[in-house]
């Protein structure tokens, strides 16, 4: 699949450590899995975890899922052995956790670079301290990145700030964020919901964050996938608008005109490269489900 193409409506975090629900993952309808080696895995388990964890992805079997290594950080203890493992099996992307500098990423993508089975290794960044959202931009531009994750729980810790259902006082970081990437081409994906029983509450979450621009949202339980699943794909009327919209523009078009109308309103050509990335998604979507 085009990864330009590919949809990140729902990603999954799945602890390392743990085979069975890394198993059961290969038949989970998830767009993406993040393998996490950090903050879901105990210190006494970091060096097995790295081991079932490379073992798990060279076995393969997760189909079409794209799967995204979580490393410790490598200021840590762990994070350089985490990465010397991960790169023998040639991994799709690893996220670096709490990235605060290009330089973070720099040194990372050096060590891709001297390991051949690391030549499409994509690298993945977790924003989610004040200093790293204010170098969103140059973070962005580095060798290899190609996605931001927020990582909203701890952006939140680091900020002081209060829990409310619209986010309001994360908004200024989210948004910086998703400009970043959209100057860059990167992917952005919202920050986890973490009242995974709360359906009513992870759907407005979903709808904000798929408001927004984000391109889907981070998950801590199966439970959660349906619903950011339907949340951030295009419904059959934006789908059935897309392709009216074409058809009159290209018609218009046909006639020497610029513009088309619509339901009443004005269809110009930027509103057909939106039309057209809507059928590409749900393209690729259907080739997913």
């Amino acid at each position: 699949m085009d990864p330009a193409a590919r949809p990140y409506r729902s990603v999954l975090y799945i602890p390392g450590s743990r085979e069975r629900a890394m198993e059961k993952a290969r038949g989970l309808a998830v767009d993406a899995i993040i393998f996490d080696l950090e903050d879901a895995v105990a210190i006494e388990e970091k060096a097995n975890a790295r081991k079932l964890l490379a073992e798990t992805l060279a076995a393969g079997g997760f189909g079409t899922r794209a799967q995204i290594v979580r490393l410790n950080g490598m200021e840590t203890a762990w994070g350089p052995e985490d990465l010397a493992a991960i790169m023998e099996v040639g991994p799709q992307a690893v996220l670096l956790p709490k990235v605060e500098t290009a330089g973070q990423v720099e040194a990372v993508a050096a060590q891709l670079d001297a390991h051949p089975a690391c030549g499409e290794t994509e690298i993945w960044a977790m924003m989610e301290t004040p200093v790293g959202i204010l170098n969103a931009l140059t973070i962005a531009a580095t060798p290899r990145m190609t996605g931001f994750v927020m990582g909203t729980n701890d952006l939140a810790k680091d900020l002081g700030c209060r829990y409310r259902p619209d986010r309001l006082p994360l908004q200024t970081a989210l948004q910086t964020c998703l400009l970043a990437a959209r100057a860059c081409g990167l992917v952005c994906i919202d920050g986890v919901y973490n009242a995974f029983k709360d359906e009513d509450g992870l759907r407005a979450e979903c709808e904000q964050g798929r408001d927004l621009g984000m391109d889907g949202k981070t998950l801590i339980h199966p439970a959660q996938l349906a619903i950011a699943n339907e949340v951030f794909a295009p419904t059959e009327d934006e789908i059935d608008l897309a392709r009216r919209q074409i058809t009159a523009f290209e018609e218009a078009e046909a006639k020497g005109l610029g513009v088309a109308v619509v339901d009443g309103k004005i269809v110009e050509n930027l509103h057909i490269v939106t039309a057209k990335a809507t059928l590409a998604k749900a393209a690729a979507m259907n080739a997913l489900d």
